[in-house]
């Protein structure tokens, strides 16, 4: 679910974790597809300061916002296209298993099928990608968040997926899409998901 006015994470605990799900949300929408009229309608009239001074999400959060408003959706849609389509090998892969084996539907995708099915969740027969795409990844995350299942939803398991099949390798996705010189829009996205990913670490860090 995108929230209809988008905005980066505030400091007060329940807004924070309802802001970490949104955040989760917001990626996996624009890692699974170029964005909807509505949702680039919404990244261009997003609020760019942070409610205190300092965010650290800030920079990051304002230069994805300023690079939506001075692309028109076109051509937001042909970067996706540019950089993660194509018919045998995209030049940006998404997926888990490429960065932590070298090859996709490894034993990374299976590890990762486990844990999934370990927390109750399963993938939707609508998806036509991988359970190892950043998108359902994020999904992932998102419903840890804010799942009503306490049992599940909770900062122990956010830890744990997160440390095992997040970490250990979207920074790598991000340092590959920042640097892509095709990228502009998602290299945009790619270092305001790398900022967010420190600060998730950080935190997670925090708890042990």
């Amino acid at each position: 679910m995108i929230p209809a006015e988008l905005a980066i994470p505030v400091s007060s605990s329940l807004d924070e974790e309802t802001a970490r799900a949104e955040v989760y949300g917001l990626l996996a929408a624009l890692y699974y597809a170029a964005p909807s009229q509505s949702l680039h309608n919404n990244l261009c009239v997003a609020a760019t300061q942070a409610p205190a001074a300092g965010a650290v999400l800030e920079s990051t959060w304002s230069e994805l916002v300023a690079v939506a408003r001075a692309q028109s959706l076109t051509d937001i849609t042909k970067e996706f296209e540019a950089l993660f389509g194509g018919v045998s090998r995209p030049e940006v892969f998404l997926f888990g298993s490429h960065y932590l084996s070298g090859f996709l539907n490894e034993k990374p995708l299976a590890e990762l099928r486990s844990a999934i099915s370990a927390l109750g969740l399963g993938r939707d027969d609508a998806m036509l990608e991988t359970e190892d795409h950043v998108a359902y990844l994020c999904e992932v995350m998102r419903y840890l968040i804010a799942g009503d299942d306490a049992a599940v939803a909770n900062l122990t398991r956010q830890r744990e997926f997160y440390s095992r099949h997040v970490q250990s390798w979207l920074p790598q996705m991000c340092e590959a899409l920042a640097g892509h010189p095709k990228a502009r829009f998602y290299r945009a996205l790619a270092l305001f998901t790398q900022a967010f990913l420190d600060v998730e670490s950080q935190g997670f860090d925090m708890l042990e």
